[in-house]
């Protein structure tokens, strides 16, 4: 199991008393677009790695992208906000070009590699040994992917569109439909998680049209994941057999997430006491911090949520100089 934390502001009570919160109603989703009008760096995407495979085209308004699994892994992503997992409802949706691909550059690696779009944690993606070729691997396989694949044909094997759920513990579920996305043909991608089910399921068109079977996964109740982050992945080919060079654009992307773990956060005095109101969610772990000097915090009050909705932290003893508090969101 992966812990995960979100720190979610601070307030000072000894002067004028500051209220933080996050313009999300509560039990809802949070859904942002990026259709690349404008320059996506300067709207909360970020990448990780060779920041030459991800250009942003600005006259066609897409994300012009190099899958080329001879670099490090690479990503051009966008943090979530929240943390995902099993229990909650997300969705994906962007629109696919691909402009080439060949497989097999690295002529010690002849087989197939994928190029890849969907959810994945930051902090296992970009550890130095993390390699998403090496499948099931204790040692070097990947943790907490949900994402769209698509594998170009080698030899006798057929080309394969692909989602895919990899657990915390590098345990995998993926559905395949055995299809090719011809070069220069714009392919829709939509995805979507019912946290409620349990159920991952995917629809690809092509002009309009329904392209290949729907894709499902369903994954069981002891299965589970740690999203922190969307992204457009290209893969380094280490720890695998095959490799590939792949050019397309991604654009129109999509994404609805579950509201973040602490909203509408407010700080007070109430008899004597300092107290953060927020609304929380279930499945999360809350804890009131303090601090003095910005270095080093102070748990003061945790506990569990039990449900969603308004929670109350207290520090029972506030210094008598000033303090500034935080709540920190933790999902065990």
């Amino acid at each position: 199991m992966v812990a995960a934390r979100q720190t979610n502001g601070f307030v000072n009570w000894s002067a004028a008393i500051v209220s933080w919160s996050i313009a999300v109603a509560p039990c809802t989703a949070a859904t942002f677009t990026e259709n690349f009008s404008t320059d996506p760096l300067l709207d909360g995407w970020q990448i990780f790695g060779d920041t030459n495979l991800f250009l942003w085209d600005s006259a066609n308004q897409n994300l012009a992208v190099t899958w080329d699994s001879s670099q490090t892994n690479s990503y051009f992503f966008h943090p979530l906000g929240t943390i995902l997992a099993r229990e909650d409802s997300f969705q994906l949706s962007f629109d696919l070009v691909l402009q080439d691909a060949v497989i097999g550059t690295n002529l010690n690696q002849p087989y197939t590699f994928e190029i890849a779009i969907g959810f994945l944690n930051l902090d296992n993606a970009t550890r130095t040994n993390f390699f998403r070729g090496s499948g099931i691997n204790p040692t070097y396989g990947p943790d907490n992917l949900v994402e769209f694949d698509f594998f170009p044909a080698f030899d006798i094997f057929q080309p394969t569109i692909s989602q895919v759920v990899v657990s915390t513990n590098n345990a995998w579920k993926y559905s395949n439909n055995l299809l090719d996305l011809p070069t220069g043909e714009l392919f829709h991608v939509a995805m979507n998680y019912d946290g409620a089910t349990r159920t991952l399921t995917t629809v690809t068109t092509n002009s309009g049209a329904q392209y290949g079977p729907k894709q499902t996964i369903v994954v069981p109740a002891n299965f589970d994941f740690r999203l922190t982050a969307v992204a457009v992945s290209s893969y380094s080919d280490q720890h695998s057999d095959g490799s590939i060079l792949a050019h397309g654009t991604v654009g129109n992307l999509v994404v609805t997430v579950a509201s973040p773990p602490v909203q509408n956060l407010t700080g007070t005095m109430s008899q004597g006491l300092w107290q953060a109101q927020f609304l929380g969610r279930s499945n999360w772990s809350y804890a009131l911090e303090r601090t003095g000097n910005f270095e080093t915090w102070t748990n003061v009050t945790c506990f569990n949520s039990v449900s969603s909705g308004t929670q109350i932290l207290q520090d029972p003893n506030p210094p008598p100089g000033t303090a500034f508090y935080r709540v920190n969101a933790e999902r065990p």
